[in-house]
């Protein structure tokens, strides 16, 4: 069984990132959607709360994981056997800096192949800190993301505007 990895932040998820998933899943067997905790960012939710949201939203997904950690992504691929990376790109100031993650991986971990992934074009301009900054401006975020991860961002943006 042919398993890949597509790690990110996501916070939150963005129906960018479910685009990326979507033509994962045409290509893998099966996806782990990995939630990479850093130690320097402060994301608006917990690793858990990323973990259960992205699960809501990709539940109609069956090949489909999700877990975290706070390790080196090629450290949590190979020890689920996996045998890619999945990177999503936006544009092209994306494709240089994943192409140098993927060649970093690529010395680390020379039995994982990065597959690089656009996400479709109308998606391109929402990144996860975008999709907070139009939360913030009480902006329609159902095109941007799926309801249920708007229904989570809203809720935790009113809780901090208290």
């Amino acid at each position: 069984m042919t398993i890949a990895v597509y790690a990110g932040t996501f916070d939150p998820l963005t129906e960018g990132h479910v685009s990326v998933v979507r033509q994962a899943v045409r290509l893998f067997a099966h996806v782990r959607v990995l939630v990479a905790v850093h130690p320097t960012k402060k994301p608006l939710f917990t690793a858990d709360e990323r973990v259960a949201m992205i699960r809501e939203a990709l539940a109609m997904m069956p090949t489909v994981s999700v877990a975290w950690t706070s390790k080196l992504v090629i450290e949590h691929a190979r020890a689920i056997g996996a045998t890619h990376l999945v990177r999503g790109l936006r544009d092209a100031a994306d494709a240089a800096w994943e192409t140098d993650l993927a060649r970093q991986n690529r010395e680390l971990a020379p039995d994982l192949s990065t597959i690089m992934l656009p996400a479709e074009a109308h998606l391109a301009k929402v990144s996860s800190s975008e999709l907070k900054a139009r939360a913030a401006r009480g902006d329609d975020l159902e095109p941007w993301c799926p309801p249920s991860i708007a229904a989570h961002l809203r809720t935790r943006i009113a809780e901090q505007a208290r």
